[in-house]
């Protein structure tokens, strides 16, 4: 009688032996960035920190990804900036709530694992979280064959932070005159890249050579800084991380009800990039502000009476700033642009 095949789990496309390569470095890369909070060690079935020297703390969380920002670390065979821009993301999605981070867990998903890769892109998540203050206490490395093109893969973060509750960011006394301050971005950050790319390599067919990498891989800004710097001042009302909808649609998510931002055009100059893609696909103006931040990634509301304490508190820490616009009564809310 012959001898049956023997198949194991490398035939079906998953490489336990890479996967223990890439959970080798990864368990380092995460060590390094662990704080006083942190209870249990990279490999537990759950991780564990401990939440101390808060009164009356409310955790905040969130989830995001960088889209297809991916697709152009495949292109470049640069992967080491991805999870940087993932945790920026993240942090700034409950900065603006007022807390400050306390961990994250990442979700690194993969057709065929490359252990290099692997730990290139987990690399800029420790980077991330370490220049945040946050512990990178746990994730998931999971090698799916067949559900992923050769070469590439998705990335996603978790994170947790917390504020006190009679701090917390809701907006909610955001009143008419008050005024808006807008901080750079630091070019696409992770939104509009489905629409770049098309314009870019299909409409235009332009050549990705090394100076359009630098830009499209730009790092998503953390504004963590400036957002604690007007917090502890005391003179932040509300905070609007500027990602997909641009600020047409994330604005008016801080502001009550009767109330609209009137936004002056004319007072922050828009990044070339921006104004080469609308050039090359001729962008209508709405799906233009919706999709791109356009040189803004961060909107604060402060009084006009602490413009001035504003002011002073972001330039102590080297923070460029313009004020965008202002609060006005409004029926219909949203945003007017002038």
């Amino acid at each position: 009688m012959a001898s049956r095949k023997q198949i194991g789990y490398k035939d079906a496309g998953v490489n336990i032996d890479e996967a223990d390569r890439a959970v080798g470095r990864i368990k380092q890369l995460a060590r390094s960035t662990f704080t006083r909070g942190v209870l249990t060690d990279i490999g537990t079935f759950g991780a564990g920190f401990q939440l101390s020297g808060w009164k009356r703390p409310v955790l905040i969380s969130s989830t995001d990804s960088v889209g297809t920002k991916v697709k152009i670390a495949f292109m470049t065979g640069r992967h080491s900036t991805i999870g940087e821009d993932l945790v920026n993301h993240c942090v700034n999605d409950i900065a603006v709530q007022g807390a400050v981070p306390l961990f994250f867990l990442d979700y690194f998903a993969v057709g065929k694992l490359d252990a290099v890769v692997a730990a290139s892109v987990v690399e800029g998540i420790a980077r991330g979280c370490r220049n945040n203050g946050c512990a990178l206490i746990g994730g998931e490395t999971a090698e799916l064959p067949g559900l992923y093109q050769e070469g590439e893969y998705d990335v996603a973060g978790f994170i947790v932070g917390a504020v006190e509750r009679k701090e917390m960011l809701t907006g909610a006394t955001i009143k008419s005159g008050d005024v808006l301050l807008g901080l750079p971005s630091n070019g696409l950050h992770t939104n509009g890249y489905s629409l770049a790319r098309k314009l870019l390599f299909e409409v235009a067919r332009e050549k990705l050579d090394r100076v359009l990498e630098d830009e499209l891989l730009r790092v998503h800004r953390s504004y963590l800084r400036p957002i604690r710097a007007l917090a502890d001042a005391r003179v932040l009302k509300g905070a609007a991380h500027i990602t997909g909808g641009g600020i047409t649609d994330n604005l008016p998510r801080i502001l009550p009800k009767g109330l609209a931002a009137e936004i002056e055009t004319s007072t922050w100059e828009i990044p070339e990039i921006f104004e080469r893609l609308r050039s090359i696909g001729n962008i209508p103006e709405a799906d233009y502000r919706r999709t791109f931040n356009l040189g803004v990634g961060m909107i604060l509301a402060v009084s006009a009476r602490n413009l001035k304490k504003a002011a002073a508190a972001l330039k102590k820490i080297d923070e460029p700033w313009f004020a965008i616009g202002r609060v006005t009564e409004s029926r219909r809310g949203g945003v007017i642009y002038k």
